[in-house]
This record gives structure tokens, C-alpha cells and sequence, in this order.
């Protein structure tokens, strides 16, 4: 609160002076008020943190013959379709072999189960990931979702090829 301190008049009979006003501004309020905003803010901004997953994305080479070759063996291909449908096969698509195209689903005995297995058996597994072009983004979420729960640590996003979708039309899963 402002305060006014007013001088008292020295009595007698001369010349009035104008009384000089001294004012006081009391800024304990204004201070605390200032430190509870910031308390709120630091609080409020603590709840509002979103959760986010790492995704490190490879540099592309500069040099086309610094590629390396991804052998068949250590290649798992995962492909998302419509429908919330879900199918995989080992190894890469080859034009003279046909995969084992299998149908599976995103619970923890379905793929969950799958790709521990295959990092069991080997631990250099890359795990291909192809959405359809009619599939969700809810489905690449949980599909990258159980990249991280099994700790598949080399996966790819890849853009289906003909061949994938039309693998999954011939199969009739």
C-alpha cells in the first residue's frame, strides 16, 4: 500500500510553505505476487511435456557403391496392410522364390512374440517396415511402438513395392 507522510505545519504565524509529500510504494506484494506466477508457470510446464520416441534416421551415402548389401538371412520384412492386417516373411523378396507370406496380428503373442524369436535366433536381424498405402497411422505407430518394447534396434520404413502388394493380394489372408 502507498503510504503519504505528511510534515506537520510549524505553527506560528508566518508564510504557508507548500507541505512536501513523501510517497512510499511497498512492493512485497507485487514481489510475491511475481514468484507465485513463476512457481505456477515452472509447475505447469512440467506436466505439459510430451512424450515423444527417438527415431535417428541414416544419412543417405554420397557414393552409391558405399551401400552396403543387406544379406537375405538377416533381412525381416513386416507388411502393414488395410484392415489393421498385418503379415510378414523372412528374408527379401526375390523374383524367382516366393516367401512364406504369414499373417499375424499386433498383441504380445503376435508379432510381439515373433520379433523376439527372430532377434533370438539372430541379434543382426534388420527389420523391414512396409505400410500399404491403405493402411493407418495408428498401425505404423504400434508396429514402431513394438520396435521399441522388443528392442529391435535396426528397422526400416520402406515404401511397399508392387511385388509385397501384390504378394498380399495372391495370398488370400
Amino acid at each position: 500500500m502507498a503510504e503519504i507522510q505528511q510534515q506537520a505545519d510549524s505553527g506560528g504565524g508566518g508564510k504557508k510553505r507548500a507541505k512536501k509529500m513523501s510517497t512510499k510504494i511497498d512492493m512485497t506484494p507485487m514481489v510475491d505476487l511475481a514468484f507465485l506466477l513463476l512457481t505456477f508457470f515452472m509447475l505447469t510446464s512440467t506436466f505439459s511435456k510430451p512424450t515423444v520416441m527417438e527415431l535417428n534416421m541414416p544419412v543417405k551415402p554420397k557414393n552409391e557403391q558405399e551401400q552396403t548389401e543387406l544379406k537375405a538371412s538377416d533381412a525381416f520384412t513386416v507388411l502393414l496392410g488395410q484392415d489393421n492386417k498385418l503379415y510378414y516373411y523372412d528374408g527379401l523378396l526375390d523374383n524367382n522364390v516366393k516367401p512364406d507370406l504369414k499373417p499375424s496380428d499386433y498383441s504380445a503373442d503376435g508379432i510381439r512374440k515373433i520379433l523376439f524369436d527372430r532377434k533370438q535366433r539372430n541379434p543382426n536381424v534388420v527389420v523391414m517396415i512396409k505400410p500399404d498405402d491403405n493402411s493407418t497411422y495408428k498401425n505404423m505407430v504400434d508396429i514402431l511402438d513394438e520396435m521399441n518394447i522388443t528392442g529391435q534396434k535396426k528397422y526400416a520404413l520402406m515404401e511397399i513395392s508392387k511385388n509385397d502388394q501384390e504378394l498380399i493380394k495372391g495370398s488370400g489372408l
